[in-house]
């Protein structure tokens, strides 16, 4: 679990409260005003760990883990994105052929019509993985062409109301959430009990890291990552011990003929 939980937890609820309270001034009704203390947290630099590649290759190929949870993981390594991009992904999504995908990224907002009217569809991003996951994925999809990738194993229980596009329609099991993804990638890594083990974010922040310690440009890593900003990727990149040795060699004077 990543440190500043907390932080983010904090100012989403205090969000939802104003907002709330916003509403009730606005439909005539009384609301009381929020404490001055009671002000939005910054978040602290990301304390997220960066996992070698040897760690994170060693996790896929272990024998206990599932095709679903090995592909899971090896698009979150390979395309860096959110784990929430990746879970949302339906089949008709992708192109395998290409190895990439169109998703719709943190923070997109609807696109517009002329004269301010909303439209359903969202502006949407690329993301692209590589040989690991392209080896993967029709494992995974056996033969299904529609419906989300990543499903749950068993049907929703009854009366549990869920949205058509997470129903696969040829099977109705239900598309994974980040809470199953999140449960199950704990279960695979948690070394000294349950909430131990990794979370979906490290897939991220491992690959950007282990971009830059390959000497990906910082433009090249704001393509990768989709940031707009080079201060919200820094907090990303993590460079390893090893890493930092091997470039300080460079410094090391050169040796005499």
């Amino acid at each position: 679990m990543v440190n500043d939980t907390p932080t983010n937890t904090w100012n989403a609820r205090r969000a939802a409260v104003l907002s709330w309270l916003a509403w009730c001034r606005e439909h005539g009704h009384t609301a009381p005003a929020v404490p001055a203390w009671a002000k939005r947290l910054t978040a602290p630099d990301s304390q997220t760990p960066a996992r070698s590649k040897t760690a994170i290759d060693r996790l896929i190929i272990r024998r206990d883990v599932g095709v679903r949870e090995k592909t899971l993981y090896r698009l979150l390594y390979e395309t860096a994105a959110r784990a929430e991009e990746i879970l949302t992904l339906n089949i008709e999504d992708p192109c395998l052929t290409a190895r990439q995908a169109r998703v719709k990224a943190k923070g997109a907002h609807a696109k517009t019509r002329r004269r301010g009217q909303a439209r359903e569809d969202f502006v949407l991003e690329t993301v692209y993985w590589d040989a690991g996951a392209a080896r993967l994925l029709p494992r995974l999809l056996k033969g299904r062409t529609r419906g989300p990738v990543f499903v749950t194993h068993r049907r929703p229980g009854p009366g549990k109301v869920v949205s058509p596009r997470d129903i696969c329609p040829d099977t109705g099991l239900a598309r994974l959430s980040y809470g199953q993804a999140r449960a199950l990638l704990d279960e695979h890594t948690a070394l000294n009990g349950p909430g131990t083990g990794w979370d979906l974010h490290e897939f991220r922040h491992s690959a950007l890291t282990h971009l830059g310690e390959a000497g990906a440009s910082l433009l090249m890593l704001m393509a990768k990552s989709r940031h707009k900003k080079p201060e919200n990727l820094r907090r990303y990149f993590k460079p390893s011990p090893d890493a930092i040795a091997e470039i300080t060699s460079l410094l090391a004077p050169r040796t005499s003929g």
